[in-house]
């Protein structure tokens, strides 16, 4: 009884978190990113009351991505809406195919909250404001993707997974977005490698009074059609990711939708609302910076946004 009791109480909370993230990201939060500028990197507040509460760019990220691992493993691992796997783990093979996807998002994690921000060679600071709404994003997504890729539903899902093309797909879309968000990252790296060479990792800001980092026009791969094409690649892996883990949700209402949608496709479509506003307005910076900025670059997305 106890067993059922605790899996009732994480059912009950799991299905609270699930329709709140699931309404609150495109209806509450990504409206005002259309307004405000996401307080780091490029958008850093320079004024001198804003300062007051910047801390460190790559500590700042490091924490608060890696707050992933431990909500996301310790979901997975305890595994809270399955009675028969409470007090369990999933089986840790990769033969099981909720634990390969797991490790996919380990992964992504490892290389997004540590190797990425290790291998820069500079970042702005940020807001505090910033890791503290991170926290509080990558607490509900973890729980929710640890939960439901070692659920019943998942478990019922995958069975047979590996025998399915669309599960195959989606493992190699993932992978081709995995590997593209890290070539452009790579690219926008490479700029402050080589400005950090020349001495010209810093410049001053339009006032002449502080430093700021050095931004410059990227070129290569996908930046020939948009400004953001790292944030294209994630999208694509995580559209991928979805395909592979869940069933497509319900589109008919928006009840249906609400009763039908799984993590991963609330993931993807959380990072598209949260991400779109900041490439639209990164990409209007670029234009107002740098009045070279090739006209016929898109945003986000080749030839159309």
């Amino acid at each position: 009884m106890k067993v059922f009791h605790n899996v009732m109480q994480a059912t009950g909370l799991y299905e609270v978190i699930r329709k709140w993230f699931t309404i609150l990201v495109p209806t509450a939060i990504a409206p005002i990113t259309m307004f405000i500028d996401a307080p780091f990197g490029r958008f850093t507040p320079q004024s001198d009351w804003q300062r007051m509460f910047l801390i460190d760019g790559r500590v700042s990220w490091i924490l608060m991505e890696s707050v992933a691992f431990p909500i996301f493993g310790y979901a997975f691992l305890k595994s809270p809406l399955s009675a028969t796997n409470f007090d369990s783990a999933p089986p840790l093979t990769l033969s099981h195919p909720p634990t390969l996807l797991a490790a996919l998002y380990i992964i992504h994690y490892l290389n997004r909250a540590i190797i990425s921000p290790l291998r820069s060679p500079s970042r702005s600071k940020a807001h505090i404001v910033v890791p503290l709404s991170a926290v509080g994003f990558h607490m509900a997504n973890a729980f929710l993707m640890g939960a439901y890729l070692s659920s019943p539903q998942a478990d019922t899902y995958l069975h047979g997974a590996f025998q399915r093309p669309r599960f195959w797909i989606g493992l190699a879309v993932w992978t081709v977005g995995f590997v593209g968000n890290i070539v452009h990252d790579e690219v926008l790296l490479n700029i402050r490698r080589n400005a950090k060479v020349k001495g010209k990792a810093k410049e001053e800001d339009n006032n002449g009074k502080d430093k700021q980092e050095h931004y410059a026009i990227p070129h290569g791969y996908l930046y020939k059609y948009i400004s953001f094409p790292n944030y294209f690649c994630e999208w694509v892996e995580w559209l991928a990711f979805a395909v592979a883990a869940a069933p497509t949700p319900a589109f008919t209402s928006t009840a249906a939708l609400l009763a039908s949608i799984e993590p991963p496709y609330i993931f993807l479509t959380s990072e598209i609302f949260l991400m779109m506003p900041r490439a639209w307005r990164g990409h209007l910076w670029y234009k107002k910076r740098f009045p070279d900025y090739p006209k016929e670059r898109k945003a986000a997305i080749p030839f159309l946004l």
